[in-house]
Order: structure tokens, then C-alpha cells, then sequence
């Protein structure tokens, strides 16, 4: 398995470089393709609150102050993007319905890349983040500091689906590890699972992984971040747990808990 493109949506702002970065050093041992797509904010999403007769007065003012920060927000990611020298890359401006587009692009992509900020719910790429995971179902990387692929990576495993996604999708990341450890905790599940099973499931496609049964109960959580740090891994493999309620992505207590971490760099999937 290989990947072929990468994503990282740019908001024209100072984490832009740091994302521009840890994409390219993705995309550079599998030869992929890195797409940097601007996503600035949506006119269109502006505009039905301000109703009829808004080409007057304040709403008018207000309208074009958010053109003029798209417009500069491009110049700056451009300027980002120029500033990578990775060679195989591609810079793409998204226009109105951002989301629309955003949405177009993420599903021709591998791998969606963002920094820290968004998935904690910070700046403007916070909506675009739940997006990639809660609407699109992408799987994205959580570039930490220290990010570099062919390190030690380590999959957390209870049997359930979203796990499942994530340990599949992973894949291409798993055979350029220099070792993978799969991390379970049986009695911090209420599922009954064999860890065994993936372990044998990624042996037959030549991938080898040794396994390590967390004894602890209670918050799975800290009992993998722990895990991972013994292990001494770079990036963390496991699904995102979560459900909508109204127009928000409200992110299971797990999966909560993993983003508030500063390490190690995580690879999810919904």
C-alpha cells in the first residue's frame, strides 16, 4: 500500500508553515502529492444573516472587510506553500461554497494534515477539522512536534470499528515504522476482544507488530498516552470516538483526552 496525496488545508495564518512542513514530510517517503488548500471563511455563510437590503451601511462594510481578509489570508498561505521545498506540490484556493470544496478535495486525498490548534477547537480551521472527521470520515494526522515518519508507532485496539478503520488506514505509516506495538486494554473496554487477532491480520501482509496487554481498568486513555511513551512512539494510531448533537462535533472523553495531549502526533479515523 502506498499513499498518493496529501492534504493540508491552510487558513492563510502563522500555523500554516508548521502544517505546509509536517505534510510534505509525510508525502515525501511515499512520492505523494502535497495539497496545500486554502479555506478561508465563507461569504455565503455570512450573508443569510444579514438578510435583505445587507449591500447597505454596516453590512456592506463588513462584507467586504471579509473578501479583504480572503484575499490577504491567499497571499499568505501562497507565500507558505512557495516557502516549502518539497517539489511535488500543489496550491489550491477554494472559492464559494468553501465547504463544498473542502469537502471535493479531502476525498481525493489519503491523508488530511493539521496541526495542533484545530482539533482543540482553535482558530479557523477548527470547523474544517470536524468536518474532515465527523462529516467526511477522513483520515487525518495531528502533526506534533518532532513529527517524522519511520519512527515507532503505536495502535490502539479494542475490537470496535472506528479502531478498525484506523489500524487498516494506517497501513502505508506502519510499514515505514521502524517498530509497531499494538496497544490494548481489555478491561478498560466493554467489548470482548482478542488483540491477537491484529496482530495476525497485519503478519499476513507482512507487517510485524508486537503486542502489549494493558492490565489497568478505567480511562483507556491515559493507559495508552502512558503506553505510548514507554513505548517511546512518535504517533499514536486510533479511531475517533464522538456523535453530533445540533451542528456540533461533541468528541467522546477517549478521543478528548488524546487531543489535549501535547505528544505524541496522532493518526485518526472516525
Amino acid at each position: 500500500m502506498s499513499w498518493a496525496r496529501i492534504m493540508a488545508p491552510l487558513s492563510g495564518g502563522q500555523g500554516d508553515a508548521a502544517a505546509i512542513k509536517a505534510a510534505a514530510g509525510l508525502a515525501e517517503p511515499f512520492g505523494a502529492e502535497l495539497a496545500g488548500v486554502y479555506t478561508p471563511a465563507d461569504v455565503a455563510d455570512v450573508m443569510p444573516w444579514m438578510g435583505e437590503g445587507f449591500l447597505g451601511g454596516v453590512q456592506s462594510t463588513a462584507l467586504e472587510s471579509l473578501k479583504e481578509a480572503a484575499t490577504a489570508g491567499e497571499k499568505n498561505a501562497r507565500a507558505a506553500m512557495d516557502g516549502c521545498g518539497y517539489a511535488k506540490k500543489q496550491f489550491i484556493s477554494l472559492q464559494t461554497p468553501v465547504w463544498a470544496g473542502l469537502s471535493a478535495e479531502s476525498r481525493l486525498s489519503d491523508v488530511v494534515v493539521f496541526t495542533n490548534d484545530p482539533p482543540r477547537g482553535r482558530g479557523p480551521l477548527a470547523e474544517a477539522f470536524q468536518q474532515m472527521v465527523a462529516d467526511e470520515q477522513r483520515p487525518v494526522l495531528i502533526a506534533r512536534d518532532g513529527f517524522a515518519v519511520g519512527g515507532v508507532v503505536a495502535v490502539a485496539w479494542d475490537g470496535g470499528k472506528e479502531a478498525s478503520r484506523a489500524a487498516r488506514l494506517a497501513m502505508p505509516l506502519l510499514e515505514k515504522a521502524s517498530r509497531i506495538v499494538i496497544l490494548a486494554a481489555p478491561k478498560a473496554s466493554s467489548r470482548s476482544f482478542d488483540p491477537s487477532r491484529l496482530q495476525a491480520y497485519y503478519a499476513a501482509r507482512g507487517i510485524a507488530a508486537d503486542l502489549d496487554i494493558l492490565p489497568d481498568s478505567g480511562d483507556a486513555a491515559p493507559l495508552l498516552l502512558h503506553a505510548t511513551k514507554k513505548a517511546e512512539a512518535q504517533v499514536l494510531v486510533a479511531g475517533a470516538f464522538g456523535h453530533p448533537r445540533l451542528q456540533e462535533f461533541i468528541f467522546g472523553g477517549t478521543t478528548r483526552t488524546l487531543l489535549g495531549a501535547d505528544q505524541p502526533s496522532l493518526f485518526l479515523s472516525h
